[in-house]
């Protein structure tokens, strides 16, 4: 553990829960609407606070150049330097969440600790509605972030699956930070039992009651109120970790431990958690057309409210209004830096648009004009040569044949740090109608899902396919992941999928496939292939297209070689923290 991070909370709260007066003498009422609690009792709120500081959730690519599906053009992204022989070490990692999310640990037991001595109001049930609140988000985010620890640091000691240090109490100075990694196993249960004891305080999620009559039982039999309940647990608190963020994220956790890279949890149980979360959502109508195309619907974007979560995410950060995404990642010609390039192998991936993959005979895909009649989601996904954009007056152009001085920066490796080296250029999370600069620079809302409707549909195909095959269940993984397509505007009654949707080894193969369309660049990739223990080190590749006379001819080229080793399924313990403590045991092939 990080010893200046606990010492430093330590003292920090340590006022902020004894010595602070103030914070034991509340007013009258102290959280009498929302913006209070940031009030009178804002030290208390602020040590739960600041464990959501540290929540592992990038608006934008990052891990995915570290995969098979983009590269970047910056030469100082240090997901870069991972893939090169030797790059991602103890040392050097990137992804290392350890300090982050033991820092965050130790605020949440200090506020467990203390939780109960604060005086949250003078009116004793309205107290307990709100302590109760308080301590079920504390236990929550206590066993998310040891779980965000699993996914980065987990691994094998001597072949035996390890976990990392449990810590359920606050430590000080004076404590002894030389402690063992628990097993996988104890850190599993000890997550869970976290988040079941949340579930018993949380809300399934945080909307107002209209009538005294909803109000749930424990408290109304204690004479609370409708509009008691709505400050302490209503619609305001939306964005706060809630019953249904719980179950989603155990969910993912028992995905994840049912892969082949860890073969812990089970996948009738991992179909059990993830139906669970399904069921909260209304079932299979959750997914909707907004579920593929939603960054770029500015109506749709703009209908949001502030307090109601958006039908396609679970969990999201609010809206935003920036031009900033479009600024890193449009081509250059408007005003983009081009930061992500998808590779030919993710292009590759996508289907023509009667659902064949392009490799099959039955598909008609034609090389000699490799974009048409393809799954309408590439171009909703990925710019690709004379492809469009809506703050672009002319198609954008990305071979080496465009000798219009403004737009031929787009060309492949035109201009380093700012043109593709893939020929491709992100559109997926980016708002055609924003304009990055020069004299019409325009801002527009931007949507900020942390864990979307999609995904947890995907993983609850994944699941069910591996427990009982792709067509048992209601719905069944086959019911998912025709919907899913059909929504895509898969063509023809997508006789493809018809005629493999009673093979569980090709359904597993078009759910991974499904699950890398929908979700790329949202930083999946990258933990998929490791938990499903496959090939991570596919070149990238990329395609150079030139112009001969009225035809374009297309060599496809390596871009990027990965130098992964079969070790590195797992990530390390942070050297710095095995050089302190020896009683720490690093994974195995990690130096």
């Amino acid at each position: 553990m990080n010893k200046k991070y606990y010492i430093a909370a330590a003292l920090a709260l340590g006022c902020t829960l004894s010595a602070c007066d103030d914070l034991m003498e509340p007013a009258i009422e102290n959280l009498n609407e929302f913006s209070s609690l940031y009030g009178t009792v804002n030290q208390a709120a602020h040590v739960l606070g600041n464990a959501y500081i540290k929540l592992p959730y990038p608006e934008m690519p990052q891990t995915d150049f570290a995969t098979d599906d983009a590269v970047t053009n910056d030469s100082n992204s240090e997901y870069l330097d991972i893939t090169k022989p030797g790059g991602w070490t103890a040392s050097f990692n990137p992804m290392n969440r350890w300090a982050d999310c033991y820092y965050a640990i130790q605020n949440l037991n200090i506020f467990l600790e203390n939780v109960d001595k604060v005086n949250w109001s003078e009116d004793p049930v309205y107290a307990e509605m709100i302590r109760d609140h308080m301590r079920g988000e504390a236990l929550a985010l206590r066993g998310m972030f040891h779980f965000y620890l699993l996914q980065v640091h987990a691994g094998k000691v001597n072949g035996v699956l390890m976990g990392v240090p449990i810590h359920t109490a606050s430590e000080n100075g004076s404590s002894d930070f030389n402690k063992p990694r628990n097993t996988f196993d104890e850190c599993y249960k000890q997550i869970m039992e976290d988040f079941d004891a949340a579930l018993e305080l949380l809300p399934e999620m945080y909307v107002d009651l209209k009538s005294d009559s909803e109000v749930p039982a424990k408290y109304r039999s204690k004479g609370a109120t409708s509009y008691d309940y709505n400050r302490a647990q209503g619609a305001n608190w939306s964005g706060k970790v809630d019953g249904r963020i719980i179950k989603t994220i155990r969910a993912q956790m028992a995905l994840m431990a049912a892969s082949p890279a860890y073969e812990y949890e089970s996948w009738e149980n991992a179909a059990k958690y993830t139906a669970e979360v399904i069921n909260t959502l209304g079932g299979i109508n959750a997914l909707t057309a907004n579920s593929i195309a939603w960054f770029n619907d500015g109506d749709y974007i703009d209908a949001q409210e502030a307090k109601v979560v958006p039908d396609v995410a679970i969990w999201w950060g609010g809206r935003n209004k920036t031009n900033s995404y479009e600024k890193d990642f449009f081509p250059p010609s408007q005003y983009g830096t081009g930061r992500c390039n998808p590779t030919q192998n993710l292009v590759d991936a996508f289907p023509m648009a009667n659902g064949y993959p392009i490799t099959d005979g039955a598909s008609g895909y034609d090389p000699s004009n490799p974009y048409a009649g393809r799954d309408p989601r590439l171009a909703q996904y990925i710019l690709f040569d004379q492809g469009t954009l809506a703050s672009a007056h002319a198609p954008i152009i990305t071979g080496t044949y465009d000798d219009e001085p403004t737009t031929q920066i787009d060309g492949i490796n035109f201009e380093n740090g700012k043109s593709t080296r893939t020929g491709y250029y992100m559109k997926k999370l980016l708002r055609e109608d924003a304009v990055a600069g020069g004299t019409a620079a325009a801002q527009q809302q931007h949507l900020n899902p942390r864990i979307r409707v999609m995904e947890m549909f995907l993983a609850y195909a994944e699941a069910m396919n591996e427990y009982q095959g792709p067509t048992s269940g209601s719905p069944s993984a086959y019911d998912v992941i025709k919907r899913i397509r059909e929504f895509a505007g898969i063509t023809g009654g997508d006789q493809y999928l018809e005629s493999i949707k009673g093979d569980q080894s090709k359904m597993r193969e078009m759910i991974r496939n499904e699950r890398r369309l929908n979700l790329c660049f949202e930083n999946k990739r990258f933990w998929d292939l490791r938990r499903w223990n496959v090939n991570l080190n596919e070149t990238a590749r990329g395609v150079r297209i030139s112009q001969n006379g009225d035809k374009l001819t297309y060599e496809y080229i390596d871009v990027e070689t990965r130098n992964f080793k079969d070790f590195q399924i797992y990530g390390p313990i942070p050297y710095g923290e095995i050089a302190k403590f020896p009683a720490l045991q690093q994974n195995d092939g990690w130096q």
